[in-house]
């Protein structure tokens, strides 16, 4: 059966934008709209650069310039280098710095401009805003990155969370082949249970007569360094509102960006963030699983009301530091939604009243059985024990979500995967108190295998009184010898309701999100046997694996 192959081309230019070709400092033209109702005085610009077809109904920037343009803001909607309607080679994460810098001076030369300019959007369009901050241009006053992070790059297939090496995160590859091989985009299956594995991808770029160069990158492990200017980190602070969503699978890295900067002066003092009970894709924890009435990729009803919350934060941003409309002071420092709670302040993230705490894993040799399986408890128990658990690349672990960019648009229930008998897990006790999470989430393993190479794949889940599991976090870490491994879950705001428990799975596959494993020295992409190995946990005074979290104090409720 031959592989179908759909080729994605632009959308029509909407009727209330005029679309510029935009010179950039080696000649490329690159297709750039702009959307303004006011003739009259010049006003402040919000730019949006992207790689998704400016005009389409997945970004639906039409409908956001809707709300900015009645703030009174221009906005400027750009297709990057290389995609849809611009000119330029077709490589992902390289040119932006430049790019964005000839942009927004071009933006600064038009007559509706007043040379104050932000930048606003979700993803790659969070990248571009890193990138332009890399540019130093004077004219960028505030950006708001959302779901995203500064830490990616042609030939990254995994995002730097600061754990250490990560097994290779195949919805990315598998995004580089679709996104990244010429200006359309193509949507195709690929066989992931074929071996070699690159022999799938290579069947699409076969049927395509083309091929991504990004997804080279990858597979040949060739990084190159996104910025071509200093890293965002160290360049001239702008103020920056993080937008995250908890259950965003690029969470750890966007947290990860707002920490460090937390730690540099200049930055800690301009720094805002929002964060939302979200996935990648706006869907919202109270509406999980989505339905017809609030899937906003399927009905214009809930596209609208997902808009509102999608904008909202961003304009009363603009507001203050492109308008100078409010003192500073008026923005609350961190805006955070506890998970099956409600919206709350802070000044710092987390909360100044959270705490951590720690869990051990205890009880191991209970933990390859099913549900209840092994104890999350408050003290490590004396000495040295030990579960083992197998990794078997014929009968790899479901990932949580067959599309972790939309993670709560179904929001599965994972407890079949918790009783496999090739995953561990450690449950709490339920307490007839909610418990709230609030901050960072990590797990310190003391971990093994008999393979020269492994992975570790963690997930955190909400075990409720009728049997169901449902994700709150998850992280990873590849190893290749004997011994402690940390590895970051992310941040949460998250309520524990009463009656329910903690449960905590270990597994060494994650599939189809990630690439398995080669077992050996060989590159996962190229083998064609994958070897089986057997992984083994300790826990205990001696080897005290853990689980830690970050709590507010008992509510009482």
């Amino acid at each position: 059966m031959s592989l179908v192959v759909r080729r994605v081309t632009p959308e029509p230019v909407p009727s209330q934008a005029q679309q510029h070709m935009v010179r950039m400092r080696d000649g490329v033209l690159l297709a750039t709209d702009v959307y303004a109702t006011d003739p009259g005085e010049p006003a402040p610009t919000v730019l949006a650069r992207l790689p998704y077809d400016k005009n389409s109904r997945y970004v639906f920037f039409d409908r956001i310039a809707e709300r900015f343009t009645a703030r009174g803001y221009v906005v400027v909607v750009q297709d990057v280098r290389g995609k849809f309607r611009s000119q330029g080679q077709t490589l992902g994460w390289t040119g932006e710095v430049d790019d964005g810098y000839d942009t927004l001076e071009w933006i600064t030369h038009q007559p509706w401009s007043n040379g104050v300019v932000g930048m606003f959007g979700d993803s790659y369009y969070g990248f571009t805003q890193w990138s332009a901050v890399s540019s130093q241009h004077p004219a960028l006053r505030a950006i708001v990155p959302r779901v995203t992070c500064t830490s990616n790059g042609p030939g990254a297939a995994s995002y730097d969370t600061g754990s250490g090496p990560q097994p290779p995160w195949l919805e990315a590859t598998t995004y580089q082949a679709q996104v990244w091989t010429d200006n359309d985009s193509y949507e195709f299956d690929v066989d992931l249970e074929r071996r070699p594995l690159v022999a799938a991808y290579e069947e699409a770029f076969t049927a395509l007569g083309r091929r991504s160069a990004g997804f080279d990158l990858i597979v040949r492990g060739i990084p190159l360094a996104p910025y071509n200017g200093p890293h965002p980190y160290d360049a001239r602070p702008v103020p920056v509102l993080h937008c995250v969503g908890w259950f965003d699978n690029l969470g750890i890295a966007h947290m990860r960006d707002y920490t460090e900067l937390a730690k540099r002066p200049g930055w800690a003092a301009v720094q805002y963030l929002v964060a939302d009970a979200t996935d990648h894709e706006n869907y919202f924890l109270e509406d999980a699983p989505a339905t017809p009435d609030t899937d906003h990729l399927a009905g214009e009803a809930a596209l609208a009301r997902m808009l509102d919350s999608y904008t909202g934060p961003a304009i009363e941003f603009f507001d203050v530091f492109l308008k100078g409309a409010a003192h500073p002071d008026v923005l609350p420092r961190v805006r955070w939604k506890l998970g099956h709670d409600g919206w709350r302040t802070s000044h710092t993230w987390p909360p100044p009243e959270a705490t951590t705490t720690e869990l051990y894993l205890a009880d191991p040799a209970a933990a390859t059985g099913t549900v209840p399986g092994g104890t999350l408890a408050p003290q490590s128990a004396d000495g040295t024990e030990s579960a083992e658990w197998r990794y078997d690349p014929d009968d790899l672990v479901p990932s949580a979500a067959a599309d972790t960019f939309q993670q709560l648009r179904d929001h599965v229930d994972e407890r079949r995967t918790l009783d496999r008998d090739d995953v561990l897990v450690f449950t709490s006790h339920a307490s007839d108190r909610p418990l709230d999470l609030a901050g960072p989430v990590h797990t310190v393993l003391y971990v093994e295998s008999a393979a020269p190479t492994f992975d570790v794949f963690v997930r955190l889940l909400d075990l409720a009184p009728d049997g169901t599991a449902r994700l709150i976090v998850r992280g990873c870490a590849q190893a290749d010898a004997p011994g402690e491994v940390e590895i970051a879950l992310g941040h949460t705001g998250y309520r524990l309701r009463p009656g329910h428990r903690l449960a905590l799975m270990l597994a060494g596959s994650d599939f189809p999100n990630h690439l398995p494993n080669s077992g050996s020295l060989e590159s996962p992409w190229l083998t064609i046997a994958p070897k089986a190995s057997l992984q083994k946990l300790r826990t205990g005074s001696v080897h005290p694996s853990r689980l830690c979290l970050t709590v507010l104090p008992e509510s009482g409720e």
